[in-house]
């Protein structure tokens, strides 16, 4: 199976092909200082094939390499392997791959732009995932699966995914935000919801010279009107009710430049030095843009972002920018549903990043083979059916070129509930622990 996954990469782009070469990964193991014997099992092609059939058993690998070797024995092997040697191999592959979007690296407006969010996958009931990640609050001890939180950097070019970070479950997704910021060069542009909107997280692109366009959080006032009071926290000056944002200068409506100041409760992310290190004033732009959608009401989204220049970044644009951000949701529907990565399969800590770090690896070989589908189909990326060329990259025979895929049918603005149709059996849900409930079912039969 591996030999003709990378036969079918090479009818597309050799270099990313190059990228999963044996050779490559063994440079990949080298650099990263990792020892091994040359034996059966190669934990790293394994794994990108266990994924590729929908992050299937281990038990079923031997069926699917034609190759004799036990479960356990591929679980020991890819726990051996560092996280490194992974990370090593997602890298080559995002860098063979961004040439896709015709050579701009998908610019917008000059500037590369990336998309940031968050989400959650469920984890095996295991003490050490329970200790490392947590579960919901509102599940019983021994009733409830431990959640990781997952922060994901898309590249808004190409769509394809950049190193995915995890933590506890309750913890704020702006704590890993800053940890993004290596991944980006001075100029870029980071794009996400309100989450990520504060003063803290503002500050902190700016002094690497990147840029941010966030959605306002709603707990913070914004008022359009020139030279209006504002509020000085910390300070007798203003009142309740009052922007705590100093009015500078305005562009336009609904379009202005203003100067937030620092809060006076640190986040728990920054150590004291880091927040006495930030600046008591941060100029930032706050802009509106008016939804309006047949049958709905209109609403007004307003943004915060640190592209100050109006005359080259219209507010216009930068809205445009913005909406687009919700693709993401879709791709993030793709990564979790149609990869399989709802439920992890690892059982320790250190498993974690390994399996998603390999999800992240999959999912980009697969928008390589949307990209080419696309570019030879004559059509947009994103209409390109993900589910149609995982199918064809998981099973293409070797020297069989890429065919036409399934183009979906261009839905913008599509609505659709988030809810199941199909009605699951009328089990009770767990609220006891699996031992207590064994003794009531032992003690009703005793007694009968």
């Amino acid at each position: 199976m591996i030999p003709s996954l990378l036969t079918a990469l090479r009818q597309i782009r050799a270099d990313v092909a190059a990228a999963l070469a044996p050779a490559s990964i063994r440079h990949a193991c080298e650099t990263a200082g990792h020892t091994w014997r040359d034996r059966l099992l190669d934990p790293v092609h394994l794994l990108v094939l266990q994924i590729l059939h929908g992050n299937t058993a281990c038990a079923h690998l031997p069926r699917l390499t034609g190759r004799s070797f036990s479960a356990s024995a591929y679980c020991q092997a890819r726990a051996r392997l560092p996280l490194a040697v992974l990370r090593a191999v997602l890298a080559r592959v995002t860098d063979a791959a961004r040439p896709l979007a015709d050579g701009d690296d998908g610019r917008w407006r000059g500037l590369r732009t990336f998309f940031v969010d968050g989400s959650g996958v469920s984890l095996p009931d295991t003490p050490a995932l329970q200790a490392a990640f947590g579960q919901p609050t509102n599940q019983a001890a021994g009733c409830g699966f431990p959640v990781a939180r997952v922060l994901i950097l898309f590249h808004a070019g190409t769509g394809l995914l950049l190193k995915p970070r995890t933590a506890p479950l309750r913890s704020h997704e702006v704590t890993q935000a800053t940890l993004t910021h290596a991944e980006l060069r001075p100029g870029d542009v980071l794009v996400g919801d309100r989450a990520f909107g504060t003063f803290a997280h503002l500050a902190a692109l700016a002094r690497r010279g990147l840029h941010g366009v966030f959605r306002n959080h709603q707990g913070r006032i914004v008022d359009f009107r020139p030279g209006r009071p504002h509020a000085v926290p910390g300070s007798h000056w203003g009142h309740a009710g009052q922007p705590r944002s100093r009015w500078v200068r305005g562009f336009g409506r609904s379009d202005q430049l203003v100067e937030w100041y620092r809060p006076q409760n640190r986040p728990v992310w920054l150590t004291v030095a880091e927040y006495a290190a930030m600046p008591r004033l941060l100029t930032v732009r706050e802009l509106a843009y008016r939804v309006n959608r047949p049958g709905f009401r209109v609403r007004s989204v307003t943004l915060v972002t640190t592209l100050l220049d109006a005359t080259a970044y219209p507010a216009d644009a930068v809205a445009d920018r913005y909406r687009a951000r919700w693709g993401v949701e879709t791709d993030l529907a793709h990564w979790k549903t149609t990869l399989g990565m709802d439920v992890l399969k690892c059982e320790t800590e250190a498993g974690v990043p390994k399996e998603l770090t390999a999800f992240a690896l999959v999912y980009n070989l697969v928008r390589v083979v949307m990209w080419e589908a696309a570019r030879r189909q004559g059509v947009c990326p994103d209409r390109i059916s993900f589910v149609d060329a995982l199918r064809w990259l998981s099973s293409a025979p070797p020297g069989t070129p890429l065919p036409n895929l399934i183009v979906n049918p261009s839905r913008p603005d599509r609505i659709e509930p988030r809810c199941q149709k199909r009605r699951a059996k009328k089990y009770p849900y767990m609220s006891h622990a699996r031992q207590e409930l064994r003794r009531r079912i032992l003690a009703e039969r005793v007694a009968s």
